[in-house]
């Protein structure tokens, strides 16, 4: 058995400025669809929910970076949605990652910040 970890920080001003600027272009490299859906939903907050996701992509990257060569897996590859309890979750899309027994996320924010650790654990 192994365990896997990841975290990340990110400032929400970041990702707010990489929206502003680039658009479409920016969110669809990112994001998926449902991840673009609920973070619009999220109004004036939805900056907060972008970099959370973000951030919480980063985090799945460290814990598995190991497993992929680098650019083998992508931002749209990994997929951060919540449960009907409102809990983080994560979801691989068209990729499969072998031997993992369970996985855990921890999603963050603030007004300046967000943060997302992700552990793993491996058969």
């Amino acid at each position: 058995m192994q365990i896997k970890c990841g975290i990340d920080i990110i400032e929400i001003s970041r990702i707010q400025e990489s929206i502003e600027h680039l658009g479409n272009t920016f969110i669809e490299k990112i994001y998926t669809k449902n991840e673009i859906n609920y973070c619009e939903s999220k109004k004036k907050m939805k900056y907060q929910h972008y970099a959370a996701r973000f951030a919480a992509k980063e985090a799945v990257f460290k814990a598995i970076s190991d497993m992929f060569l680098p650019y083998e897996i992508t931002w749209r590859d990994i997929e951060i949605t919540n449960n009907t309890n409102g809990r983080p979750q994560i979801a691989f899309i068209s990729k499969t990652i072998q031997n993992i027994e369970g996985m855990d996320i921890s999603i963050s924010h603030c007004k300046e910040y967000a943060v997302a650790n992700v552990t793993i654990l491996l058969k």
